[in-house]
């Protein structure tokens, strides 16, 4: 009994984050299409990764037959965070969790997955957490796969309309921290001006969009460190 209302509630928490998803990973699904991957490799993709941000920088690199040490480096220094929260959520699982659900648990450990079982009150068992992941990733996956089909059915002008959520998307992610905070406006206008620099000045403009990404992203987030350094409590 206790194990079905484990799962009843993961599922139940699950259902919120797999709506949100499904969105997104909408828009992954077009955008891939509209660089030539099909649907159903991009359907793989999301359901592989379950990771927005990387997959999304993944598609230029994709398509510029970018070198496989460019795409993992990329992917390391966007996705590093996960590291970071699976360690922190490792210290919420049961001790019945074992080393392979350990594993599988760290597989969809995604920024609301990890966020909804942190705030979670006690410790989580892996049925919890196995439930908490079902729906997030059938949706991400069917968004995808959605996204991609719809976009070969709409025409040219409907299609590139439509591109612009991509963009809407992230910038609904950063503006509302920007204009609470003056730290965060000053990184993301750092990484701006960077972002300029390599691709309008000449030398620059000839290093790879995986590597420009790397180098942007490694310099804001160390001049962040250095000018707005977080104080540490006594």
């Amino acid at each position: 009994m206790e194990r079905r209302q484990e799962v009843r509630n993961g599922l139940k928490d699950g259902i919120a984050i797999g709506m949100g998803y499904f969105s997104v990973s909408f828009a992954f699904g077009m955008q891939a299409v509209s660089v030539g991957i099909s649907p159903w490799i991009a359907a793989l993709m999301s359901l592989t990764n379950m990771t927005s941000a990387g997959q999304f920088a993944s598609l230029p690199l994709i398509v510029q037959n970018g070198s496989l040490i460019e795409l993992a480096l990329t992917q390391l220094v966007i996705n590093l965070r996960y590291a970071l929260m699976s360690l922190s959520l490792s210290q919420k699982l049961d001790q019945e969790v074992t080393i392979k659900d350990r594993l599988i648990i760290a597989f969809a450990n995604t920024d609301e997955i990890f966020a909804s079982a942190s705030a979670r009150p006690g410790k989580n068992t892996k049925y919890y957490q196995f439930a908490l992941m079902v729906l997030p990733i059938i949706m991400w996956t069917l968004g995808t796969l959605c996204g991609g089909f719809i976009n070969t059915l709409l025409p040219e002008s409907l299609r590139s309309a439509l591109g612009i959520a991509i963009y809407g998307m992230f910038l609904a992610i950063f503006i509302p921290p920007a204009k609470k905070r003056q730290e965060v406006r000053m990184v993301v206008l750092f990484a701006v001006l960077l972002s300029c620099l390599f691709h309008w000045m000449p030398g620059l403009d000839q290093i790879s969009s995986g590597f420009v990404i790397i180098i942007c992203t490694l310099l804001a987030a160390g001049m962040g460190a250095c000018l707005f350094p977080i104080k540490e409590e006594c």
